[in-house]
């Protein structure tokens, strides 16, 4: 089929922005000009304003698919994983699919499931109504995929294909965003609109970059809640009576007991959203009093390959840092609260040092990124598989860098000292407010100085702090004397710059997109390793810490204010001074 000879029809003709157009506006990721210009172009060369857009470069096809899947609530399909042989001919006439480039994935009850790159398109919808008598459920797939498989669909087969669209999608403790054939028989955790609203919230978190999914039943309430850029926001009110087909359904794919609701679980499952791309899920189950609150971690494995520039270190941090992960031996240890990123922290590192000439080893509660290459070990308590004991078999298989997830007690630490004492690279982390007092907590563990300063070549400290929505944000005016009190002095305050404060736009969440780091880098130097074999207190490290040069949390976050990455209010909220 030749697209440019697709009728531009409904809305079309009228010099009316369609809906599409208007939810790429309002998305903010294409401005109101080009997309009149655009649909102009579209009117004059008879073609859809999708096409337009994809075909001159002013979207990518995959961009404008998960915008349009966003702004219309509506799931989105990679045709990439679709067996197109298997798909229905006689549901949809093919004329109509070709006049408006749809693609009939299947029947569902009485309506039609329909594959499309607009879901806008109204008179599209009519038409089909009218002619089958059956309702339409959009689908959205990426255009130029789209455009493929209706060129290279073949005859119709001899027979209509009567089913129901992602009826199981989950398979073997996979979940796979695909259409499948499958029987009426549906059993209690195999509930069509109980998987399709989760393949939904699912789909969804990952699209908005959402790191946790809550599912929190109350009395009578029940709501859903994602974790975007560090804060809860509520998604979803569905109804409460589907609490327990879901937690079931979420159990049976993460591998769970699903007739346990009494005790908590853990279990892992996967979201294959392209041939390409699967995303881990770690999941957790908490019986509370009106039902199993569920938490599920996205865990994405490219977040450890952005490359240690993305993480928002400064120079002079980052080069600290890679000196450290260059040393032959020693520990680096990386602070901070839950969700502060340490994990992400270390496997960039670790993605760095992973060579094939290097053997690594990590033991972790639990594995959150898969890395292929690397040797990893979920600790098990019960069965005996605990840090010290992974560490202990770790030493007996010649490891070069050994990757602890956290170092709990004095039994890990000193055999962790020890192996980077007989030469080996030591990675963990420790739950401590900065780089100073993690020395503290390692000698409150019952760790002997000589074997930190003997051990220990780095400590990095860090937060994650909300990161200024680079469209909407305005410089503002402080007062001098608040700008002071947060930490700045007096030579900083030298006019050369201006803070900037949230707005809030179609792009953004309340005028933040995204986070950056902040870090405290301390490298172990002759002088702090002087006063850890002392006995000092981490006042005296900070202090000696501060004079070498490193600086604070709070003192990172101001920097990161000055170059007008985040707002002083967000520093201030994740930093104490």
């Amino acid at each position: 089929m030749n697209e440019s000879t697709v009728p531009v029809t409904g809305a079309a003709s009228s010099g009316v922005l369609p809906g599409v157009g208007r939810a790429l506006v309002a998305s903010g990721q294409i401005d109101l000009l080009s997309v009149q210009k655009a649909y102009q172009r579209a009117i004059k060369n008879r073609k859809s304003l999708v096409s337009e857009l994809v075909e001159s470069g002013a979207m990518s096809a995959l961009t404008l698919a998960q915008t349009v899947c966003a702004a219309f609530s509506t799931p989105l399909l990679d045709l990439d994983a679709v067996n197109i042989a298997s798909l229905p001919d006689k549901l949809i006439d093919e004329k109509i699919c070709q006049e408006y480039l749809l693609l009939c994935l299947g029947k569902r009850n009485h309506a039609l499931v329909i594959a499309t790159a607009d879901p806008s398109n109204q008179e599209a919808e009519e038409k089909i109504k009218f002619i089958t008598q059956r309702s339409v459920e959009w689908v959205v797939v990426e255009y130029d995929k789209l455009l493929q498989v209706l060129k290279a669909k073949g005859a119709p087969t001899a027979e209509t294909i009567d089913s129901e669209f992602i009826e199981d999608d989950f398979q073997d403790g996979e979940l796979v965003e695909l259409p499948k054939v499958a029987t009426e028989l549906e059993s209690e955790v195999d509930d069509s609109p109980i998987v399709r609203f989760l393949q939904k919230m699912l789909n969804d978190a990952v699209l908005m970059g959402a790191s946790d999914l809550h599912f929190e039943p109350y009395e009578t309430t029940y709501r859903v809640r994602y974790r975007i850029d560090g804060e809860l926001r509520e998604i979803a009110s569905p109804p409460p009576a589907i609490k327990d087909k879901l937690a079931s359904r979420i159990k049976v794919i993460s591998r769970m007991d699903i007739s346990e609701k009494r005790v908590p679980q853990d279990g892992r499952m996967k979201l294959k959203i392209s041939p390409e791309k699967t995303i881990d899920f770690r999941v957790s189950t908490l019986p509370t009093l009106f039902g199993e609150k569920i938490v599920i971690r996205i865990l994405d494995p490219s977040s450890a390959k952005l490359g240690i520039d993305a993480l928002g270190y400064e120079e002079a941090e980052k080069q600290r840092l890679m000196r450290a992960i260059a040393r032959p031996y020693g520990m680096i240890l990386v602070t901070g609260p839950t969700g502060s990123g340490k994990t992400v922290s270390l496997y960039t590192c670790l993605n760095l040092l992973n060579q094939p000439g290097v053997n690594i080893a990590t033991a972790e509660d639990p594995c959150e990124i898969n890395m292929p290459g690397v040797n990893q070990v979920n600790v098990n308590d019960k069965a005996g598989l605990t840090f010290s004991a992974a560490l202990k078999s770790f030493l007996r298989q010649d490891p070069d860098i050994i990757m602890v997830g956290e170092i709990r007690d004095l039994d890990t630490a000193d055999i962790a000292m020890k192996a980077a004492q007989t030469g080996h690279l030591v990675l963990s982390t420790l739950h401590t407010n900065d780089a100073p007092t993690t020395l503290t907590r390692l000698r409150n563990m019952g760790v002997q100085p000589f074997n930190i300063a003997a051990s220990v070549i780095l400590i990095t400290a860090q937060r994650l702090a909300r990161r200024l929505c680079v469209k909407c944000k305005v410089p503002t005016e402080l007062p001098e004397q608040t700008l002071k009190e947060a930490g700045f002095k007096e030579e900083d305050l030298d006019g050369s710059w201006k803070p900037y404060r949230p707005v809030g736009c179609a792009a953004c969440n309340n005028g933040y997109k995204g986070r950056v780091g902040i870090y405290q880098v301390m490298p172990i130097s002759d002088e702090i390793q002087s006063i850890i074999l002392r006995d000092g207190s981490a006042m005296d490290i900070a202090a000696q810490s501060e004079r070498e040069g490193v600086r604070s949390l709070r003192g990172s976050g101001l920097n990161k204010v000055k170059l007008g990455l985040t707002s002083l209010e967000e520093v201030l909220a994740v930093t104490n001074e």
